[in-house]
This record gives structure tokens, C-alpha cells and sequence, in this order.
């Protein structure tokens, strides 16, 4: 019995952390519950400035500049950063091993703070990262208070790893010759069929299914009800045994698709490079919708 104790003790003492699964996407009602919860962080994040932040924000939310962890290069947009770099970013944001942090956008913001989530669970936070539906504006509509007050805390001691959520052209590749995964194509309907886009190629991925990232959100910058999201995903993909490797124009509105899929219990990954990188090889297959 005493020798049994010890064992579990031990065990105990030296296992990995386990943590409890946070929901993908959460209200304004939920976060208010769970504010003050051990390891709640606040991360607001999108297109505006500091200054934006500044005047407004929920009390204890921390300044999150995306280009801080998916910086623009003249090579490419939205780059997935180093894992040294990932790591010094998010220790001075103050997150540790035990965080669990919820992302909150302003406005439209929507599909950049995406980006964010997904980058998040890239990075070794799968499962403790929480989306604020509808965003700040949301938060206030339901009667909640905003702050001007900034917050204070200490470095924290998280460790960024690789995750296996970014994929490059040829996981992509890969996925289209196999069994076990589908592509999908974030983009609305007409860019999947070929209209014009600027890129030396129009069309899509050959092979690709078509799951507009705008049909996720109503017109408050919500996420849809997870019914309406389910069967967005299901008339495209009637199971969720398929992994699913979702892109866009460069790797930011897909993103809207791989956070309603995650959602949804789907395995998603996001095809960084998409078709600013894919358009310009023209070894890469494409292909438009026949027109009838």
C-alpha cells in the first residue's frame, strides 16, 4: 500500500502536466465566468495599434501585434516565426506553462486574430487557447466593462514548440496523392472558380473542396451557431475521420476554417504558403470550375 503511494506520488511529481481541454470558441458570458480563472490570459489582438489598445480593452488583456509571430517578409506575408523568436514573444506576454489564454479582436479583425489562435496551437498551445466570439464589441454588448488601466505581470516561462500545424506545398502535395487527408480551399466561391486575382495563376489547388471562410460569421464578426458552422462543413466533408489541410490567398483567412473546424472536432492544419506561393509554381497542379 505505502509502496503504491510512493509509486503514484512520484508519478505525479515528474508526469507532464495534463491540462483540461478549453473550448474553441467561447462568449462574452463564458469569459466573464472564467476572467479570473488560474492561467487566464487575454490576448487582444488584430490590425490596430497599440494606441487602440490603450483606450480600451478588457481588464487584464495583454497587447498581442501579430506581426510578432507571423511577420511579412518581401518574400511572403504572414511567415510562420522561428521557434526562439515565438518563444521570447510570448514569455514577454507574460505566458507560462500552465496559461490559458483567450483570444479577443476588435471589429472586422476577425480573420487576422484567427491567424493568431492558429498560431497559438502551432506553437505548442493546442487545446488552451479559447476564441472571443463577436470580439471587444461583443464583450460591451453584453453589458460588460472595458478598461483604459494597463495590466501588470511577470515574464513568463512557456517554451514554443513545433506543433505540426503549418504545413508547406509539399504536405499539400502529399495530402492530394493520400487517403487520409482533403484540401480545402478557404477562399468564397468565385476566386475557387477562377475569377481574376492578381497572382500569375487563377483557380484553385486541383482537387480542392471549396469551404468559404465567410460563411462562418455572421454580420457582428461572430462566429455562426456550431449547427450552422457543422453543416457548412459537413456538405463538403460528410466525416470528420479526414485530416483537413485548409488555405487561402496567404495563410489568413484560411484560418477563419481551421478555427470552425477545430471547433467541430476536425483535425485541420493551414497550408502557409496558399496561393501567393502556389500560383507562382507552375509545376504545382490547378485547375478552374468547369462553367456549364
Amino acid at each position: 500500500m505505502i509502496k503504491n503511494l510512493i509509486s503514484l506520488l512520484f508519478l505525479a511529481a515528474f508526469s507532464p502536466a495534463v491540462f483540461a481541454q478549453e473550448p474553441v470558441i467561447v462568449s462574452p458570458e463564458w469569459l466573464k465566468q472564467h476572467l479570473n480563472d488560474p492561467g487566464r490570459v487575454v490576448l487582444y489582438t488584430g490590425f490596430v495599434i497599440r494606441a487602440d489598445f490603450d483606450r480600451e480593452h478588457i481588464e487584464g488583456s495583454r497587447f498581442l501585434w501579430p506581426d510578432w509571430l507571423a511577420p511579412n517578409t518581401p518574400e511572403s506575408n504572414l511567415n510562420a516565426t522561428d521557434l526562439k523568436t515565438a518563444t521570447r514573444v510570448l514569455q514577454e506576454l507574460g505566458i507560462n506553462k500552465d496559461s490559458r489564454i483567450v483570444i479577443c479582436h476588435k471589429g472586422a479583425d476577425i480573420t487576422i486574430a484567427a491567424r493568431m489562435f492558429m498560431t497559438l496551437e502551432h506553437l505548442g498551445l493546442e487545446g488552451r487557447v479559447s476564441f472571443l466570439s463577436g470580439g471587444i464589441e461583443a464583450w460591451k454588448r453584453a453589458g460588460f466593462a472595458v478598461t483604459s488601466q494597463s495590466s501588470n505581470y511577470e515574464k513568463g516561462n512557456f517554451i514554443a514548440t513545433d506543433n505540426k500545424k503549418i504545413v508547406d506545398k509539399s504536405y499539400v502535395l502529399n495530402a492530394l496523392n493520400g487517403q487520409s487527408s482533403v484540401v480545402v480551399d478557404a477562399r468564397v466561391k468565385r476566386f475557387y472558380d477562377g475569377d481574376a486575382t492578381g497572382n500569375p495563376r487563377d483557380g484553385h489547388i486541383t482537387g480542392a473542396l471549396n469551404i468559404p471562410y465567410p460563411d462562418m460569421i455572421d454580420s457582428l464578426n461572430r462566429f455562426k451557431p456550431a449547427d450552422q458552422l457543422g453543416m457548412n462543413f459537413q456538405k463538403v466533408l460528410p466525416g470528420i475521420e479526414k485530416e483537413v489541410v485548409v488555405y487561402c490567398f496567404i495563410g489568413q483567412t484560411a484560418c477563419v476554417d481551421y478555427l470552425a473546424g477545430r471547433s467541430l472536432g476536425y483535425r485541420v492544419k493551414v497550408y502557409d504558403g496558399s496561393m501567393q506561393e502556389w500560383s507562382r509554381d507552375a509545376s504545382l497542379p490547378m485547375e478552374k470550375t468547369k462553367k456549364e
